[in-house]
């Protein structure tokens, strides 16, 4: 695996773990536990996340997370209650994937894991935010629920064809932009047309 499949790939499960830190955490260790993911030497680092505890406590998380992202307003409080965990989660993540042999390496991988899981996590916060600004519950649960599809499948494709986890850590990082902006145009409309309402 070269370099660049390498840094593909902790940049997309740093990304993905700005939006489901735990679910990434037990998928790739449930996954190599059953030798569906078969790891190259360099990561084999990462075999400590199909310890039977850290699975476990992973599992427990990630269906805590699971409910609460359903449910409105509780998962914005979920989210910053995160805000400081799923960037350290996401640069470990990233740390584990990279060569150990190189400290520099480790050092801007640890780096840009926690930011990449950052600008997922704020990009999400953000766009639930306004998601839950609308008066129904339906689009939260939908908007959840293809967050937990999207983490699942594109973490399978980010170890199974490491030539494109790269465009998938890109890919991701263009979205994650995107709805930060959307974020903070609907709100700015939102809360600057109730700034301009007439005085009663």
């Amino acid at each position: 695996m070269g370099i660049m499949e390498i840094i593909g790939v902790a940049g997309s499960v740093s990304l993905l773990a700005g939006w489901r830190l735990y679910l990434c955490i037990f998928a790739t260790g449930l996954a190599m536990r059953l030798d569906v993911l078969p790891l190259p030497e360099h990561l084999a680092s990462l075999d400590v996340l199909a310890s039977p505890w850290v699975m476990s406590i992973a599992a427990l998380a990630a269906v805590a997370e699971f409910f609460a992202d359903k449910v409105m307003w509780l998962d914005s409080i979920w989210d910053a209650v995160h805000t400081f965990v799923r960037p350290i989660g996401g640069a470990l993540l990233a740390l584990a994937i990279v060569d150990p042999s190189d400290p520099a390496v480790q050092v801007v991988a640890f780096l840009l894991g926690g930011g990449a899981s950052f600008a997922a996590h704020a990009g999400k916060a953000g766009a639930r935010g306004v998601v839950n600004a609308s008066p129904e519950p339906v689009s939260n649960v939908a908007v959840s629920t293809a967050e937990d599809v999207a983490t699942i499948g594109l973490l399978w494709v980010a170890y199974e064809y490491p030539v494109i986890a790269a465009v998938i850590a890109v890919l991701l990082l263009g979205l994650t932009i995107w709805l930060l902006v959307l974020a903070r145009r609907l709100l700015g409309k939102l809360f600057g047309s109730r700034d301009n309402r007439p005085p009663v």
